[in-house]
């Protein structure tokens, strides 16, 4: 099935230039900048100039659990910013919306780990809890557009750092093997 979908139209998001480096150049991918506003802003413009037929969010996240080098492929998405508990939410639920606080959408990779995505408009350095197990600032609004414009949708995570006290060092370095680890991953599907 997925083979089928990277030939109709796929649309290639990466955050940052860095994260595909030159190994993505045949594909025109989109670089969206960082953020969930960027990536909210910058992939509605895309679909309304040329409605992708898969789009594959492509980059590097932190991760406590899996081993760093390591390709996760994310098909929950988790809001790790949004706290309205005061309100009488639950942690990471956004008010008056019927999706909860986990977003399920995404196409599963056989054979390839599994990875609930936490997004936030920060840089995660002390990661503790069991709700997501990755770490990113982008995914949550891609997945979340691409489920409302019923748009299959593929997110790969190459793990750069452990989203702990030495994150922000270990990606300055492991950044720039995530472009050919995903690569790879894109072209062993």
């Amino acid at each position: 099935m997925i083979k089928e979908l990277l030939n109709k139209n796929p649309l290639f998001v990466f955050a940052l230039e860095s994260e595909a480096a030159d190994k993505f150049h045949d594909v025109s991918p989109l670089f969206i900048g960082v953020g969930k506003v960027n990536a909210a802003y910058c992939l509605t413009k895309k679909i309304i100039e040329s409605r992708p037929g898969v789009i594959i969010n492509l980059g590097s996240a932190g991760s406590s659990v899996f081993d760093r080098g390591s390709v996760i492929c994310c098909t929950q998405f988790v809001q790790r910013d949004m706290d309205v508990t005061t309100l009488g939410c639950k942690m990471y639920e956004t008010p008056f919306s019927d999706i909860g606080y986990i977003l399920s959408y995404g196409i599963e990779i056989e054979g390839m780990q599994k990875g609930i995505c936490g997004t936030g408009d920060n840089f995660e350095v002390n990661h503790s809890t069991p709700i997501y197990n990755v770490v990113d600032m982008e995914a949550y609004p891609l997945a979340y557009i691409a489920k409302k414009e019923n748009i299959p949708f593929l997110c790969l995570k190459y793990i750069s750092d452990g989203a702990d006290g030495s994150a922000a060092e270990e990606w300055h370095v492991t950044v720039n093997n995530a472009a050919e680890a995903l690569r790879k991953a894109i072209d062993n599907i």
